[in-house]
């Protein structure tokens, strides 16, 4: 039977930061992280009753009450964390976010832990608010990644280091940080003072069975030394919301979140937490059923990635992103060959690896199935 994810809407005409990339050109993207699907029909519902009212004035996040119950209601469901709604600040999307962190936790000159490679955002966010950023590795396991944990707890000794920004599930990697690894990464934060920012955007969109994701705040070990930032966007392709969470237990440092983001960061538009409400309350199936769908997706990727010459991949327990090393193609610009093919890759040079690309397997099976016949063309 075909899929409602096998139907993706045409994007032309739409302004679509991904595909105006290469408008004109005969090549597909697959690059910016967001899906080619259909948002699920209670989203559109909810928006399409706000329009039809006619109002779109200003609403306050946070006497928003259905979106705020939303939230903890997935986080309760989904992730086993019951959270104060007191701890929770809404933010614009999780860029100005771990930006905000970095003005509320750092002074300048002050370093920053970051994971590499990782998306472009997130490497950039030190040195925009005057920061010093220290680089820690990804290990090849070789059948998973992982953060160099040894290499994180020798860095985070040096006391200049406040500020520790990670990616959970990983970006580009499509790692998830086990339960041993979170508690090691909470250890290192206690005892270095170190202030942990997680970006876990992507945390609901786990591939692999038996696979659990850890929220940063729900840990004992750093419930009062982390910001846990999360969205709807991902998982419901509502990125062009606007509209993510930020969860932070401890009072001092909510505070000083608040107050690094007053008056640059604007509110999130009601719009976007109508579609969080939606996404959050009566979304469970269609959320399970694009797991199943992106889970053929990623299989089908691993097997057609590894049988071309001078590609490997891993298999990704999370996202709808695929890291590609490309290093054994033996050419200098990995970005052009796969140009050169009609397919548009995340560049990964980006991410400070440019013998890699990364892949967007969210589309319907059939454009996956076009792209990946492009790679492996002669």
């Amino acid at each position: 039977m075909p899929s409602i994810f096998d139907q993706t809407p045409p994007r032309t005409g739409t302004y679509s930061f991904k595909w105006e990339k290469y408008q004109g050109t005969d090549i597909l993207p697959a690059w910016v992280a967001d899906t080619e699907f259909r948002c699920a029909d209670p989203i559109l519902a909810a928006l399409q009753t706000r329009i039809e009212h006619g109002n779109l004035g200003y609403v306050l996040p946070g006497q928003y009450q259905p979106a705020i119950d939303a939230v903890c209601r997935w986080l309760k469901d989904k992730h086993d964390w019951e959270i104060d709604p007191q701890w929770l600040v809404w933010t614009p999307g999780v860029v100005p976010a771990f930006n905000t962190a970095c003005k509320a936790y750092c002074e300048p000159g002050d370093k920053v832990l970051i994971q590499t490679p990782n998306y472009p955002p997130l490497l950039a966010a030190p040195k925009l608010n005057n920061l010093q950023r220290v680089d820690i590795a990804t290990l090849d396991k070789g059948d998973r990644y992982t953060l160099d944990l040894d290499q994180l707890a020798s860095e985070a000794a040096d006391p200049k280091c406040k500020l520790l920004i990670l990616c959970n599930p990983m970006n580009p990697v499509g790692a998830v940080l086990s339960a041993e690894e979170v508690n090691r990464i909470a250890q290192i934060c206690e005892q270095h003072d170190v202030v942990l920012c997680s970006d876990e955007i992507h945390c609901d969109l786990l591939l692999e069975p038996g696979v659990k994701h850890i929220p940063a705040g729900r840990e004992p070990g750093l419930q009062q030394r982390s910001v846990t930032l999360m969205a709807a966007s991902k998982t419901f392709n509502i990125a062009g919301l606007g509209a993510s969470f930020a969860i932070v237990p401890d009072a001092r440092l909510r505070q000083a979140f608040i107050g690094a983001a007053a008056g640059i960061v604007p509110w999130v538009n009601q719009l976007g937490l109508l579609a969080t409400e939606a996404a959050f309350t009566q979304c469970d199936e269609w959320h399970q059923q694009q797991l199943d769908y992106l889970k053929g997706n990623r299989d089908l990727l691993v097997e057609r990635i590894n049988a071309i010459d001078g590609l490997s991949v891993k298999l990704q327990e999370a996202t709808f992103l695929a890291w590609v090393d490309a290093s054994g193609l033996g050419v200098s610009n990995v970005q052009k060959w796969a140009e050169d093919r009609g397919v548009g890759p995340s560049p990964g040079t980006d991410f400070g690896a440019p013998d890699h690309f990364r892949i967007n397997f969210g589309c319907s099976r059939a454009m996956l199935t076009q792209l990946l016949d492009r790679l492996a063309s002669k």
